[in-house]
């Protein structure tokens, strides 16, 4: 067992995936040319992504089981992703994700319906926080209830494990959850939102970069705000930096910044810097968009080559 340890609070969706040529306008209607249902969520795809990089990871959440929950917690062990403290409700549908993908450029459009990823309470948290504070990293979103990942951040920081948050998708943040927060994830949308900045004319790169002024300025040490194509820009008490993307041809970017957030939890797990922890969020991003579908295109850590072997933590 890796003691790269992360736990994931998150949600667990099964994703039902049209793909066609381009995305449809509004009203209109296209001929779809493959379909494809698979697990799915923001929590589960980053449980899967660390772990495929070489973390041990534990995964807390809650699953209704009326209809694909238990398959959904087969293929998360078959990851070999510690299912423990996914509580099982056999009342309740489970989250889906509606997704369409245009094949022209990879791009994608979401409708997501939370089922019982809403119903996670923090005392379903509380039950899992043996794993909670034996970590190194706790990783979480806001697909799920925020009182229940506030429950979480309070248990893992009293042992003193890092958290990151990922704030997608773009919903207002109790500022107590913020105050408990390491590293910030999150894209200059949602950066632009979460500071508060007016709609303007700029590049990404500026908005993201007065978005990591605003935000450091409440407090907030560690930010990674995520460009797409340009990179990550990097903010920190060392100041900002924009790591460069690598070059790819994309053709689904559906989970990319799953497997993002993947990966930084894991190498941070690791003991490795945050720059580094980055430069692996990035080449895993990379490979997963080169090839169709979400959990199944995660790389193992093997793929990425030797400047990205596993170290120990």
């Amino acid at each position: 067992m890796s003691s790269a340890r992360v736990v994931v609070v998150g949600s667990i969706n099964m994703d039902m995936v049209a793909h066609a040529r381009r995305l449809p306008r509004p009203g209109e209607t296209l001929p779809g040319e493959d379909f494809q249902m698979t697990p799915g969520g923001k929590g589960a795809n980053q449980a899967v992504a660390a772990a495929r990089l070489g973390a041990s990871v534990s995964f807390v959440s809650r699953v209704g089981t009326r209809v694909h929950g238990r398959a959904l917690i087969a293929a998360l062990r078959a990851e070999g992703v510690d299912t423990t403290h996914v509580v099982e409700d056999e009342s309740a549908l489970p989250g889906i994700a509606v997704i369409m993908v245009g094949r022209e450029g990879g791009e994608n459009s979401i409708i997501y319906v939370p089922g019982s990823n809403a119903q996670l309470a923090a005392a379903d948290v509380q039950r899992a926080a043996a794993p909670l504070q034996q970590a190194r990293v706790l990783v979480a979103q806001l697909e799920v209830p925020q009182p229940a990942i506030l429950e979480a951040f309070r248990l893992a920081r009293a042992q003193g494990v890092r958290t990151i948050l990922n704030a997608a998708p773009a919903l207002a943040v109790d500022p107590a959850l913020l105050a408990l927060t390491d590293c910030l994830v999150l894209n200059e949308t949602e950066a632009a939102q979460l500071a508060g900045l007016p709609d303007a004319v700029q590049s990404a790169e500026a908005v993201a970069r007065a978005a990591a002024n605003a935000l450091q300025a409440q407090g907030l040490p560690r930010l990674l705000i995520t460009l797409g194509a340009q990179g990550v820009l990097v903010a920190d008490e060392a100041g900002q930096r924009l790591l460069p993307a690598r070059r790819v041809q994309a053709v689904d970017t559906v989970g990319a910044g799953d497997t993002f957030v993947g990966g930084v939890a894991t190498a941070w797990a690791e003991g490795q810097s945050l720059d580094e922890a980055v430069r692996l969020g990035q080449a895993a991003a990379a490979l997963a968009v080169s090839r169709v579908g979400v959990q199944g295109a995660m790389p193992r850590r093997e793929e990425l080559g030797p400047d990205f072997a596993a170290r120990s933590a």
